[in-house]
């Protein structure tokens, strides 16, 4: 049976954050399953609104949870509300995303959060969390695949490849320029190479690494696969995009383990560091470099399977939409919640 679906997202041209990423894989899927989607509440008979980024201070928010409680009370009180949960204060730091996203939730019938991590630190927060299901981010197997590449003969310095779009310093870069500074060392230079591809940090350069501008899509894809071996240092991630992009491009994974869900996605495919022992790891990387190519070709976090799950979720709730409707939270809440959350910004 067809949906009408829209996505609360501004979906934007050229290298762009996960997100993004996420809109366009879905946004195809579902109509190459024969479904509509939209990405305003103009259309009168919506099925499923799917909140993405209730701050309407970011490019990316097409819509916030006051529109959708609007077009609930005046045009459509059976469209129901997933409302996508991937991103969190302790990502870069900040102090009042936590609260904003906890807010817009009140709107949910069914909250989806991208790492069994997100969940539990909102839980922990006493942010609700019943009605709520993990769905794993993935790549574009069309565009983040292996077929170019080549796997390292040992005659060469190991190539070890990051990119980002955020330039954070939480992304890790405290790590990176540990690594730039000891390959001023002409031995290290001799056993492996850096390569940084993205945004960096104002003020922020690099000495003896290699410096890539942003980049997209297969033009990505295809400089990932000219390097060995796949590094993240970032902290906090509420899941991330650019580990799996580099392990679905075949690299195995050297990756940091303090704090956020990444070694949810990285475990089984690469080695976990730690700030303390980094470069001990990235040796054991070197040795152990066989045993771990063979392994990513078994690495399952792709676009496919992700839009597949809320696929099914959307299925879910279409047919059983009575059920949701009538445990609706917000529709239990006093009169003057509900003004302060169509007038304010904040409840």
């Amino acid at each position: 049976m067809s949906m009408k679906i829209s996505i609360g997202l501004n979906l934007q041209q050229g290298p762009w954050g996960g997100g993004n990423q996420f809109g366009n894989v879905l946004t195809e899927y579902l109509r190459s399953k024969g479904h509509e989607v939209f990405f305003d509440l103009k259309e009168s008979n919506l099925d499923i609104i799917l909140l993405c980024e209730p701050r309407k201070s970011t490019k990316s928010c097409a819509f916030n949870q006051k529109e959708i409680l609007r077009y609930l009370l005046t045009k459509n009180k059976n469209a129901l509300v997933v409302h996508r949960i991937n991103e969190c204060d302790e990502r870069k730091g900040t102090t009042t995303v936590n609260n904003q996203i906890g807010n817009a939730n009140i709107v949910a019938d069914h909250t989806v959060f991208i790492s069994s991590w997100l969940k539990e630190l909102y839980r922990t927060q006493e942010i609700r969390t019943e009605h709520c299901s993990v769905i794993m981010n993935g790549a574009d197997s069309k565009i983040f695949n292996n077929t170019s590449y080549s796997t390292w003969n040992k005659d060469t310095p190991l190539k070890v490849v990051t990119h980002h779009w955020g330039g954070n310093w939480l992304k890790g870069f405290d790590v990176y320029e540990a690594l730039d500074k000891q390959l001023n060392d002409k031995n290290t230079r001799k056993k492996f190479e850096f390569t940084f591809i993205g945004n960096i940090p104002k003020g922020f350069s690099f000495k003896n690494s290699r410096y890539i501008t942003p980049l997209g899509g297969l033009e990505l894809s295809k400089e990932l696969q000219r390097h060995h071996v796949y590094l993240t240092a970032s902290q906090f991630e509420p899941a991330g995009m650019h580990h799996i992009e580099g392990a679905m491009c075949g690299l195995p994974l050297l990756y940091r383990n303090t704090g956020g869900a990444i070694p949810e996605y990285c475990r089984n495919f690469g080695i976990e560091f730690n700030e303390q022992n980094f470069f001990e790891k990235l040796h054991e990387m070197a040795e152990m470099y066989d045993y771990y190519t063979v392994r990513m070709k078994d690495y399952p976090y792709t676009a496919e399977k992700m839009c597949h799950e809320y696929l099914e979720l959307f299925n879910y709730m279409n047919k059983n939409r009575e059920e949701f409707l009538h445990a609706r939270i917000w529709q239990k809440k006093p009169l003057w919640l509900m003004k302060n959350l169509l007038i304010g910004d904040i409840i």
